[in-house]
């Protein structure tokens, strides 16, 4: 005889870089508008940044957060540059940048030191404190490069320092930003193995799961051609993280079909951008509350489809 389960809400979050504004704005609109109390809290990349403010409501500091984030309060060494051609914004690569890298010994082509200092400011060991004592699950992803796997580590396992490293390895999008090393393995950005942790939120007892993926359901562009190596790796790291998206949310179906688990997907409505690391802060201001629009609308049309 089937034991009954206890309810339990998650909300999975999962990577996209800056695109992690408009999850804030859905999520504003579950916890605040629909009033929804999560027992589990999943993130990925970005969607680890948001956990801990997430699991005490501080969703107005979160916008704040994502309403000012920069390229400086990200990296140390930007491989990167931002500029306007013709009204439009163009990536390039920061040569010196890169072999400045390389020449000091590092594995990667920039260096993401200021984030790690930026989480530690944001997410105060106050904050841990609560959250660790409170009834929520919160959880980061993070993949183990040596170990070849996946690890999701929980706040209440982790000191704050400990936990603070796995938020940075969960965003450290490797070979571009840092490389974690820790406990003898190198790990890096939890969406390479993991990108929408739907099937972790069911092993730990979700019955029902709001997913917020940071990407559009169907592919609506095609990729421009590559420019440089760089570029070119770019768009094979990019290509292979749609793959394991679209592997992760179908297995996530499966699995939810298979243990009566209510899934309600969060997609972009539109392609927010081409290069999530590219962090513009009026920008993300107006994704935050794009997603917040969305989940409403969403919202709206779900009910009126019930009437």
């Amino acid at each position: 005889m089937n034991e009954e389960r206890i309810p339990k809400k998650a909300l999975v979050i999962s990577g996209g870089g800056s695109k992690g504004a408009f999850a804030g704005g859905v999520a504003k609109f579950l916890i605040e508008d629909k009033k929804k109390d999560y027992e589990i809290i999943i993130g990925t990349s970005t969607g680890s940044l948001m956990v801990t403010h997430l699991a005490l409501s501080k969703l107005d500091e979160l916008h704040t957060i994502y309403s000012n984030i920069t390229q400086r309060s990200i990296f140390s060494n930007n491989p990167f540059y931002v500029r306007k051609v013709d009204g439009a914004q163009v990536v390039g690569v920061r040569h010196l940048n890169t072999i400045w890298n390389f020449m000091n010994g590092r594995k990667t082509f920039g260096e993401s030191k200021n984030l790690r200092k930026f989480i530690k400011r944001k997410i105060t060991e106050d904050y841990f404190d609560q959250v660790k004592k409170s009834n929520t699950d919160v959880v980061v992803t993070v993949s183990n490069l040596t170990a070849n796997r996946v690890e999701y580590k929980a706040i209440k396992d982790c000191s704050y320092d400990d936990f603070c490293d796995w938020i940075w390895g969960s965003c450290n999008y490797v070979p571009f930003m840092s490389l974690l090393r820790k406990n003898g393995f190198e790990y890096a950005d939890g969406g390479f193995g993991a990108l929408v942790p739907i099937t972790e939120a069911i092993r730990r007892g979700a019955t029902e799961i709001d997913v917020i993926i940071l990407e559009t359901e169907t592919e609506h562009l095609s990729r421009l051609p590559s420019t440089s190596p760089f570029s070119l790796l770019s768009t094979v790291v990019e290509f292979m993280l749609d793959q394991v998206e679209q592997q992760n949310v179908t297995i996530g179906k499966l699995e939810a079909k298979k243990n009566n688990v209510e899934l309600n997907l969060y997609y972009t409505p539109t392609v927010l951008t081409t290069n999530s690391l590219v962090f513009n802060k009026t920008q993300m201001a107006a994704w935050w509350k794009q997603g917040y629009a969305y989940a409403k609308k969403k919202d709206l049309n779900l009910s009126n489809e019930l009437k």
